[in-house]
């Protein structure tokens, strides 16, 4: 299939988990890509064979000069950037009641989980203006709009994900850009699979399908949110997350 043929997407955390799913979804579809990540070797291991087609940039993303050195980096190399999806993302500590957890282990999180979602779409949307297009994924959690016990970090950072979505989904309504948050419920990832087991089930005993989603579940809805079919939808934070969702 050729449904993103001709179009620049970057993806962040797309060494692993939902952000290398995508990946994959995307380049499977004809886009050219530019992905971010810590961890530059596993970047490179999943797609040392298509450096005609990827950029692989091993970058902490929480550096907001870094991010904007890479963003003109990537506007060098391919001309434009169509497509952002943001899925870099830290759970950081669980099982915490609030006054236990750690102010710095917060800000870690937020730096992560919030922070730089900010740095990237502030230094892409000035191409996206000019070519008035853009789609822009912020990926967000279930636990964002309801708050997991335990996870407080990870919540309300979360939950400032879909505020940002909100907002920015009406700054550019009139510009050809669509800004919008996935909200999942537990997927089997890498980042799920080193939290605690008490917290994992207190999390999918939540869900009326009573199983975690999958990663091409994942992929397959953020192909279509960040594609040119969906350009009427903007603002809005879709749900994945098994009939938990209940706005």
């Amino acid at each position: 299939m050729d449904n993103f043929k001709g179009q620049v997407a970057m993806i962040t955390g797309a060494a692993s988990g939902l952000g290398l799913s995508i990946a994959r979804k995307l380049l499977n579809e004809g886009a050219q890509l530019a992905l971010l990540d810590l961890n530059e070797n596993a970047l490179l291991s999943s797609f040392d064979e298509f450096s005609d087609q990827v950029m692989c940039v091993g970058i902490d993303i929480t550096s907001q000069q870094l991010v904007e050195e890479t963003v003109s980096k990537i506007l060098a190399r391919f001309g434009k950037i169509d497509i952002l999806v943001n899925c870099a993302g830290i759970t950081g500590q669980t099982n915490l009641k609030s006054h236990e957890v750690s102010t710095e282990n917060l800000h870690k999180v937020f730096e992560l989980n919030f922070m730089s979602s900010f740095y990237t779409s502030k230094a892409v949307i000035p191409n996206m203006l000019a070519n008035n297009y853009g789609r822009i994924l912020h990926i967000a959690s279930i636990a964002g709009k309801e708050g997991n016990a335990g996870m407080l970090a990870y919540s309300a950072s979360k939950a400032a994900v879909i505020g940002m979505a909100k907002v920015q989904g009406k700054e550019y309504a009139e510009n050809g850009i669509t800004v919008n948050a996935l909200a999942p419920a537990v997927i089997q990832t890498p980042l799920v699979d080193v939290m605690p087991e008490a917290q994992v089930k207190y999390m999918t005993d939540k869900i009326p399908m009573k199983r975690c989603g999958t990663l091409e579940e994942a992929a397959n809805l953020a192909a279509y949110i960040v594609s040119p079919l969906n350009s009427f939808t903007t603002g809005f934070t879709f749900d994945l997350s098994g009939g938990r969702a209940t706005y």
